[in-house]
């Protein structure tokens, strides 16, 4: 015998937050069938209880059944036994809920469900019900017709509001409106966007305080009324701060940028939440709204925080068929005088495997200090000092390095940094043995709205970065400028197939090749750039061999294939010319490199594998290229 579960009272019901699991089928305090959980849910630790699952939907509902199986906790569990007899029965009475709960979600409100273990309705069934071992259990179910909204209208719905960043997707274009499919889950997504544009304009306590929703089973359509209380407007009272050890409370609360009696906006809340997570201070950080909101229309604020051990210590490694083996290592100190200044020391070796002899290795070596929240929460003071020793194809580098300046976050997608910096380098390359001794600057301004930086399926990223520098020996006054874009673009398929493309163009200006720094000169090839060809062999071939270039021009494609929730494939080709003019004059060659990669999908990123093929091979170039990394390639 089936349950046909249909009803005004019942779909109102349903459409309020889900309930916990139950043996007997409850919302709310009412039972639709069972007994009460208590008297029905003995011990279910027994013996191994098997049994075999169907469903069984009418022709055509191919959909609805895949949907209903993914819902099923029987189906899911049939290849391992239940506890006992009664474990099967309450896992088969729970299946009533959540098999109803899918086809609300698919605005499928005139359905029928019978679950039957040994042809025995399990609603009917005492929860100390002799059944076979192995059981025969069948789901039968009639979806019914899909509902319509006839009405579909929120009261107090919140004004349009006078800031754009206060913005909220209007439920009417997100499907709550009269002739679209009456789905429980559009309804609840109404129910949360009523409430967040009032929240949006300062209402923190904004509230559904009545859902009116009726099911008209002979017109197939559905009525939904969402009565929204707005409440009262609230700004942002002080903020304490608990569970501090070693952090300045009153500096953790300054990061927040929560500042009192600032009108309430829920924006303002995550972002000082990220606030709080950037510090890598934390292993836990919440803030806390009070329950109320004061009669002065303040509402006071609480941030509840768990500190991390102070000192880190980490190593990593790297490897290609071009640059060999690396290894890097860090001790880093996060929280230095109670205000998570962070200091790090680092080193690194690379080119192992390539060569052993120590002065063929590249090393670097330096410590990094940060200070955070520097005039603004938002802005960081940074210096550094680095030694390092590059030896690489086209020239061997010895410098010594230092900058300082300062960072800072005009908004979530928008940042920049501006620093000071000043380094005396020896170079070694075909032109000879040369010493440089710069002074500059170093400007960036960031934009990146991607959606994760290390496996990105959507939104873009661009960086403009401008280095203006004296060089003392040779007394030139140069500039650097490089602008890089970055796009992804979803094919509709939640990541499953993704578009992404690259795009680089450089230009020095102010000095002549063999004046010039190599390290600030422009070459292509290598792993994060032209794959397939050798690290660096792209360049201006002069006299004394290739060197660098005054302009580049790069980019970049891939097709990103998912296969699985674990492994993707993906095909690549890359493009890229170094010129000897400060602007591009098309002269130069242009490098083409294809290939294919391997992704193994981490929660970190994904794990990279590619093999390059360079189309255009030259001396030094291999022919075949392999790179390993975490992350992809752009």
């Amino acid at each position: 015998m089936g349950r046909r579960l249909h009803g005004p009272l019942l779909l109102a019901l349903m459409l309020a937050f889900s309930p916990p699991p139950a043996s007997a089928f409850e919302l709310f305090g009412i039972k639709l069938f069972g007994k009460d959980k208590a008297a029905e849910e003995p011990d279910t630790i027994g013996e191994p209880w098997n049994y075999t699952v169907e469903f069984v939907l009418p022709y055509g509902a191919d959909d609805t059944e895949k949907k209903l199986k993914g819902a099923s906790s029987l189906w899911a569990d049939r290849e391992k036994p239940a506890s006992g007899a009664a474990g099967l029965i309450v896992k088969a009475r729970g299946d009533y809920r959540r098999l109803l709960n899918t086809l609300y979600g698919s605005a499928l409100y005139g359905g029928s469900i019978s679950i039957t273990i040994d042809g025995r309705e399990v609603s009917e069934l005492p929860i100390d019900a002799d059944i076979a071992n192995p059981a025969s259990v069948r789901v039968a179910v009639d979806p019914g017709s899909v509902f319509h909204f006839s009405q579909a209208r929120i009261v107090n719905q919140a004004p349009p509001p006078l800031n754009r960043n206060d913005r909220v997707e209007d439920p009417a274009k997100e499907g709550f409106q009269t002739g679209e499919v009456a789905a429980s889950g559009t309804i609840l997504r109404a129910g949360r966007l009523a409430v967040e544009a009032w929240r949006h304009q300062g209402h923190a306590k904004a509230e559904i305080v009545e859902r009116r929703v009726t099911a008209a089973h002979e017109s197939k359509t559905v009525d939904a009324i969402l009565t929204v209380e707005p409440g009262r407007r609230a700004a942002y009272g002080a903020v304490t701060v608990s569970g501090t050890e070693r952090m300045d409370p009153a500096f953790v609360a300054r990061q927040t940028g929560l500042v009192p009696g600032r009108e309430y906006d829920p924006d303002d809340l995550e972002r000082a939440r990220k606030r709080l997570s950037k510090l890598d201070v934390f292993r836990s950080a919440r803030i806390e709204e009070a329950d109320e909101i004061g009669a002065d229309g303040i509402l006071p604020l609480a941030v509840i925080v768990q500190e991390r051990l102070p000192r880190r210590f980490g190593v990593g490694g790297t490897y290609s068929t071009l640059d060999g083996l690396g290894v890097q290592a860090y001790w880093m100190h996060r929280n230095l005088f109670g205000r998570a200044e962070r200091l790090r020391f680092e080193g690194q070796v690379s080119g192992i495997g390539n060569t052993f002899k120590p002065e063929d290795l590249t090393y670097r070596v330096g410590a990094t200090f940060i200070k955070p929240g520097v005039y603004t929460p938002d802005t960081d003071f940074q210096a550094s000092i680095f030694g390092d020793r590059e030896v690489l194809e086209r020239y061997t580098r010895t410098a010594v390095s230092a900058e300082f300046g300062f960072r800072h976050e005009f908004t979530e997608e928008l940042s920049g940094s501006l620093f000071a910096n000043a380094g005396r380098a020896r170079f070694e390359d075909d032109f000879g043995t040369r010493d440089f001794t710069t002074i500059g600057l170093a400007g960036t301004l960031t934009y990146d709205s991607r959606d994760n930086p290390a496996d990105a399926t959507e939104g873009y990223f661009a960086e403009l970065s401008l280095e203006p520098f004296y060089e003392m020996e040779y007394r030139n006054l140069a500039a650097r400028m490089l602008l890089e874009g970055r796009a992804y673009y979803d094919f509709g398929s939640d990541g499953r197939f993704v578009l992404a493309g690259r795009a680089k163009i450089g230009a020095l200006v102010g000095a002549p090749i063999d004046e010039t720094p190599p390290d600030k000169l422009f070459f292509a090839g290598g792993g994060g750039s032209v794959r397939g060809y050798a690290y660096r062999n792209i360049g201006v071939e002069t006299a004394n061999g290739i060197a660098g270039g005054r302009s580049l021009m790069e980019a970049s494609a891939e097709l990103r294939a998912r296969i699985t929730s674990s492994i993707g494939v993906v095909g690549f080709v890359d493009a890229g010319t170094v010129g000897s003019e400060s602007f591009p004059d098309f002269s130069e060659d242009v490098r083409i490199g294809v290939g294919a990669g391997l992704r193994y999908l981490t929660p970190l990123g994904p794990v990279r594998l590619d093999v390059a093929v360079p189309l255009d091979k030259r001396d030094g170039d291999p022919g075949v290229a392999f790179y390993v990394g975490i992350g992809q390639a752009f």
